[in-house]
């Protein structure tokens, strides 16, 4: 299951490469080896990500402790750049993201096979949504808010992610439609994630958090969709559990 797993990732990888091959022979050079950059450190972090997974969780959640502390340093860090602007913003933002990095970090503990499918279904989602946006985008989702996102790209990247799911349902061991609707919560989380950490950018005037990751910017522009994502799986199996017991 886990090669199954992995061929996907290579063949889903080979069709965005194809896609971008498509997209870049339209933009100008620089515009267009930064799509490429961005590409394929996408493709390291990954497999980082997948193989950390599936060696060891223990290795995956050292690697989720790593993301949750760098965020809270970029969050402060805009923060103390903006002089201590916003202070209300900034607390409510700051108690938001301990609710979910306390729900990522539990997540980051759970049963390999719900994390590899959490993991699968965000990398899916994000990959194809900035694919589709790009060949099919018209409308603007939030022009003030995140510029580049469009509704063709959040339905394409959803629709594909969603029937992806079924594909990997033994990896869970439930049936499609139980997969389908996993993979929904996971979706809607992880846009949920991407547009509050663009609200909050923007709030504080800045295109990204930081320039750690080439191509992508900081570590919340890369890992804000796997935190909520992989809160919401916590937070789904912690209501379920309680439920199952009543």
């Amino acid at each position: 299951m886990l090669l199954t797993i992995y061929i996907l990732i290579l063949i889903y990888f080979s069709l965005g490469v194809l896609c971008f091959l498509f997209i870049n022979h339209r933009k100008e050079i620089p515009v267009a080896r930064k799509s490429w950059v961005k590409l394929f450190s996408y493709f390291i972090i990954i497999n980082i990500l997948f193989f950390s997974i599936i060696i060891n969780t223990f290795f995956f959640r050292i690697l989720a402790v790593i993301i949750i502390m760098v965020g809270s340093y970029e969050l402060f860090s805009l923060f103390i750049r903006s002089r201590y602007s916003r202070k209300l913003f900034f607390a409510f933002s700051s108690i938001l993201y301990s609710v979910l990095a306390a729900g990522f970090y539990i997540f980051s503990g759970m049963d390999m096979g719900v994390i590899l499918f959490t993991f699968l279904i965000i990398a899916i989602f994000d990959g194809f949504s900035q694919i589709t946006g790009q060949l099919f985008g018209q409308v603007k989702l939030f022009p003030s808010v995140s510029p580049g996102k469009t509704v063709e790209g959040l339905i394409g990247g959803a629709l594909i992610a969603i029937l992806s799911s079924v594909l990997a349902e033994g990896l869970i061991d439930v049936r499609p439609l139980k997969a389908m609707w996993l993979g929904a919560g996971v979706v809607l989380f992880a846009f949920a994630g991407d547009t509050l950490s663009s609200c909050y950018k923007r709030r504080f005037g800045v295109k990204d958090f930081s320039n750690i990751i080439p191509g992508h910017g900081g570590f919340l522009d890369r890992f804000d969709s796997l935190i909520t994502g992989g809160a919401w799986v916590a937070f789904n199996g912690f209501i379920t559990a309680i439920a199952g017991g009543i």
